[in-house]
């Protein structure tokens, strides 16, 4: 007799949650081979070896979409698929590359000002849950706008010591 996973099996078996996997199987991605007789979804080997080249094509970050055309066999392009990820990675260095320079231009006000209050830092993880694109937009439009202000604070506020390590 085959070994047959129940759906809450295969989710502690791959770490992938029970709503995952229904949602595959929802969308046609995932789709158990069998059902027992009180209608539990029953995975095989073969289901599992499935999986496994869906969560191998996820960590390339193509889309569900573009999985199941890859594993339908249709315009799967191995070429292109390789493209697509250097692509995605590419963008990911620069998204990464900018908010590395928003971060490091909160450190230099963090240094200027030894504290920075808890508005500003929550204001700087709201920006940072946006996407992106959004996040550095409005991040351009207030540029000036904080150049501004750090200008008048540097006029405002006495000279400080450096701040000496221990």
């Amino acid at each position: 007799m085959k070994k047959t996973w129940k759906v809450g099996e295969l989710a502690k078996l791959t770490g992938l949650t029970i709503r995952t996997l229904r949602y595959y199987d929802q969308i046609g991605l995932f789709c158990p081979t069998g059902f027992s007789d009180s209608g539990h979804r029953l995975y095989y080997d073969s289901d599992i070896a499935r999986l496994h080249q869906i969560l191998a094509l996820k960590e390339l970050n193509l889309s569900l979409e573009e999985i199941k055309l890859v594993l339908l066999g249709q315009n799967y392009n191995p070429i292109e698929v390789v493209s697509q990820q250097i692509r995605r990675i590419k963008d990911n260095i620069l998204s990464q590359q900018k908010l590395l320079g928003e971060l490091e231009y909160v450190l230099s006000l963090m240094n200027i000002r030894e504290t920075i209050s808890v508005e500003e830092f929550t204001k700087l993880l709201q920006l940072m849950k946006k996407s992106p694109e959004k996040f550095f937009a409005e991040r351009k439009l207030n540029w000036e706008k904080s150049l501004d202000q750090l200008g008048e604070f540097l006029n405002e506020s006495p000279k400080r010591q450096p701040i000496k390590e221990e």
